[in-house]
């Protein structure tokens, strides 16, 4: 399942992200990771959230990001949930591409049973009409 919390920069998005990360990891059984352009929330989220900061792994383009991402989940067979902070930035994207790459999310999240929730800085009417239904958050 993927889950997106939209809204322009500076509205509130990690904010929600961070919260709901907190939240899940006491009801959660397997493992959750968090993945941002730097370690700046590092501590505000709970130590059983393995954090990784991308920007350390000179991630370059978005099929570059789906093979990191593939690899965080091949790596960990307890993985249940991944939050993305700053999606944009850390998939190497523009808004105009968002909707092939969540749909490769879509697939990867079924075929291995891993939730996504993404923080993405477009408005909501900037999404096209199949990804709409995914919106949990719109700022």
């Amino acid at each position: 399942m993927v889950q997106l919390i939209v809204g322009k920069k500076g509205k509130g998005k990690t904010k929600h992200l961070l919260d709901k990360v907190n939240t899940e990891v006491q009801s959660v059984s397997g493992n959750i990771v968090y993945l941002d352009k730097s370690t700046k929330h590092m501590y505000e989220l709970n130590n059983k959230i393995r954090l990784i900061d991308v920007s350390s792994y000179m991630i370059t383009n978005s099929d570059e990001f789906i093979g990191f991402i593939s690899g965080v989940i091949s790596q960990d067979h307890d993985l249940e949930q991944m939050y993305f902070d700053s999606f944009l930035k850390i998939a190497c994207i523009d808004g105009s591409l968002v909707e092939p790459i969540i749909a490769k999310l879509d697939k990867i999240s079924e075929a291995f049973k891993v939730n996504f929730v993404i923080s993405i800085s477009l408005d909501e009417d900037e999404f096209p009409a199949s990804l709409k239904d995914k919106i949990v958050v719109s700022l």
